[in-house]
Formats: C-alpha cells, structure tokens, sequence
C-alpha cells in the first residue's frame, strides 16, 4: 500500500512526497501512483501532477522508468573499481593496471618543471595540444574537432553529459557496463538505457531500441569495453553508423579508455556528418590512475559547452601534469614499454584462459585489462567457494543494467598473478564449479 500522498498545488505535492521519503515511509524503489491515479486521488488538474513529478524528478528524489512508471530513487553508491578495502584475500576484482608496468615519472616531471603559469593563459598546454590533436584527428572522422583537457574520463563524461542533458534524460549504456558509467548516470538523475553488448560490441537493435525511447546520449567503448573484453567489429561499427546518421544531434561519447594499450583497432560510431559528439582518452591506464588527465575531442559547439561546465570549478588542468604527460607519451623509451604492458596483458589473460579451458571452464580473452567468464552456475555461488580458498573475485551482477544475463559470469583482474598463483586460481575456479553443481566441459 503506497502511502498517501497530500497537497493541492505541485509545490504541497512534493513536500509531502519529499517528508514521506524523509520519514522512510517511501523507500528507495518503491512506486508512485501514474500521473492520472495521483491527479484524481488528489482531485487536481493532471498538470499540477506532472509538475511535481517533473520537481521530484529534477531534484533527484525519484526516477522515471518508462513503462516501469515513476520510482523512489536509489541512493545506494554503485560499486567502484581498485583495491577492497580491509581483506586479507587475494583480490582479483581490482580492475588495476600493473603497478610494475606503469612508467616512472621522475626523470619526466624534472624536466616538466619550471614553466609558471598564470590566470588567462590558454587552458591547454600547446605541446600537449600539438601532440593530442595528431593522435585524435587520426581515428575520427569529422573534419571540425576542438580538444578540452579535463581531470580524467569520469570527469570528461560526468561534464559532457551535464553540459548536454537534464534530470531524467535517457543515456544509451552498453550493458553489461562500466561501473563508472553507471555511477556517473545515477549520481546526474539521468535514465539508463541499456544496449545490449555481444562479440562484436554494442548491438544494433539495442540503440534503434534505446533511440526509439528517446535517448539524448549514448555512451560507447570502441575497444576493450569494460567488464567483457568485446572490441567493435568493422560491420557492426559501420551498422552502428548508419543507425545514428538519422539522430546527428544525439550526443555520443566514444570512452576509449585503453588507448595505447590496445591490441584491437580502433573503430568508431562517429560518422563524418554527426553534429554532437565526443572521443573521449584518459591516460590512466598507461600512465597510471594518479596521472588524472584525459584529452577530449569534439565538435566545436560540445567543446565550447564542455569549457563552460569547467569554468565554475576547475577551470584547467595543471600545466604541470600536462607537461608531464606530454613528456612522457614522447619518450621512445616509455612508449616502448607501454606497448610491453600491452602485450604482457593481452599475454596473461590467455594463458589464464587457456588455463581455465583446459579444465572445463571455456574462456576467452578480450581486450583490456580484465577477463570475462561464462560459468554454467550462479557466479555468487562460485565467488563465495573462491572467499573460502582465499580470492576475492567480483561477480557480473555488478557490471548489469539488466538486459543481458550477468549472474552467471565472473570478471577477473589476474595480469599481475605470476605462473603458480594463476594455476591455484583456474584450479580453485573449477573446483568451486563443480561443487556449486555445475558441469565441466573437455575440450
């Protein structure tokens, strides 16, 4: 039974709702009555209800579903990547670069030193920009482009949808997903709207689907997409483009996260004629998660709105990380080895498939930094045997937004497990496996 809800303006209607949540009479979840049951249980004009939806909405207290109808909001925090804090298992949930692969910036940041900068200065270091604007122009295909530097891509991502979206618009998320995106979604007020992800990356019937409802935003990783691995084809690529070409003012933000690490080629839905769109490049995985710098290009209208979402707070990031990014990304020697750590971590997670296969649990290695794993049981039950052998492992239910089956998948960091510890873990899976009652496949 929902409790009752009171007023007689939109304003008396979303203090009571508000006081209700307060109170926990309404709880996060819990569903309000439609637009039309609320009007006349109220005995209001429709309107007045759709205003305080529309207040409620705005200021984040409830949720628009679509068919689902209008929901308390959950508040609950969304599970982040790194380290668990606190346990004593050996944790293969990190989602972390190998801290071993990741350059030392000494040598670099002694050299980026000395150059004061002040108020008024261009925002963008003009080496970084010379280098930045080769290495994005090269994949895009739009001829007009504008480069933003911001702290990182969730700060990149959480300003370009600010700059472009309202509370209760629709954002197009691969799914499974980010964890990033979908804190960045939930924390905006903004409607998740799942596009199924399969081999070949994001489908093309999930974005007609999530176009069709209206989406103001999509949001895509061309490579390694996070947690599956799953690189876009050439075709699907190509299909993806030709769906987007009748929605040019759609905003799509293309999160190339693995960048330089990539063994696959970079494939964009950008086609040359799209009016709003971002690529979006972090140097975290490569440079290491403390160097928070991402370069950001895009269209000259998402640019000049991007800077005006930088403007209020911090208006550039410092020149003194800019040089130091510049300084390394064009040393020979650091480049070379992060083409090493890329190829050490496409090398490790298959030896860890192949492991895994070998004992009846069929792997795949993607791209990126993670493995992806299909098992024939509830992962939950196989992540709780795994506790028991001294691993922390983190179960798919976490990445999903609900339109592709997760429950049954693992998502495993294991680049940085040496060659014992990555056959106690394959042979701890299949044991837990088999205990959870599932069915070992030869191959």
């Amino acid at each position: 039974m929902t409790p009752e809800i009171t007023g007689r303006t939109a304003a008396e209607i979303v203090a009571s709702v508000r006081e209700l949540i307060e109170r926990g009479s309404l709880r996060p979840g819990d569903a309000l009555p439609s637009v039309r049951t609320l009007a006349d249980g109220l005995g209001v004009n429709r309107n007045t209800a759709v205003a305080a939806y529309r207040q409620l909405t705005q200021a984040g207290l409830v949720m628009t579903l679509g068919r689902g109808g209008t929901r308390v909001a959950d508040r609950s925090p969304v599970a982040q990547e790194g380290f668990a804090p606190d346990s004593v298992l050996r944790d293969v949930a990190t989602g972390n670069p190998d801290p071993d692969l990741i350059p030392d910036p000494s040598t670099a940041l002694a050299g980026a030193a000395g150059l004061r900068v002040l108020y008024g200065e261009p925002v963008i270091d003009p080496g970084l920009e010379r280098w930045a604007d080769a290495w994005m122009r090269a994949d895009l295909a739009p001829a007009d482009m504008r480069l933003t530097v911001t702290s990182g891509a969730g700060d990149a991502v959480e300003r370009l949808l600010a700059q472009a979206l309202v509370r209760d618009d629709g954002v197009a998320l691969e799914d499974p997903c980010f964890l990033t995106s979908i804190h960045t979604v939930r924390v905006g007020g903004y409607r998740a709207v799942p596009v199924p992800v399969d081999d070949e990356g994001m489908t093309v019937a999930g974005l007609r689907a999530a176009l069709a409802q209206g989406v103001r935003a999509v949001v895509s990783t061309p490579r390694a997409q996070n947690p599956t691995g799953v690189s876009l084809s050439e075709r699907r690529a190509r299909e993806l483009r030709a769906v987007l070409r009748d929605h040019p003012f759609v905003l799509v933000i293309e999160d190339d996260h693995f960048s330089m690490l990539s063994r696959a080629p970079f494939r964009s839905l950008i086609g040359p004629d799209h009016r709003r769109w971002a690529l979006v490049r972090s140097v975290s995985k490569f440079l290491g998660p403390d160097m928070c710098l991402a370069v950001t290009a895009s269209d000259p209208d998402t640019a000049e709105r991007l800077a005006m979402r930088l403007t209020p707070g911090t208006t550039w990031v410092s020149h003194l990380l800019q040089r130091l990014a510049l300084a390394l990304v064009t040393d020979p020697a650091v480049t070379a080895g992060i083409a090493r750590a890329g190829a050490h971590y496409a090398d490790r997670n298959r030896v860890f498939a192949e492991l895994l296969s070998e004992r009846g649990v069929p792997a795949t290695a993607g791209d990126g930094l993670n493995l992806w794993v299909a098992l024939p049981v509830p992962a939950r039950e196989v992540s709780d045997r795994l506790m028991r052998r001294g691993w922390l492992a983190r179960t798919g239910d976490e990445f999903s937004l609900g339109t592709v089956p997760a429950s049954h998948r693992l998502r495993l960091t294991v680049h940085d497990l040496d060659d014992a510890e990555a056959e106690r873990l394959a042979a701890d899976i299949t044991t837990a496996v088999a205990a959870a009652g599932g069915e070992l496949r030869s191959v």
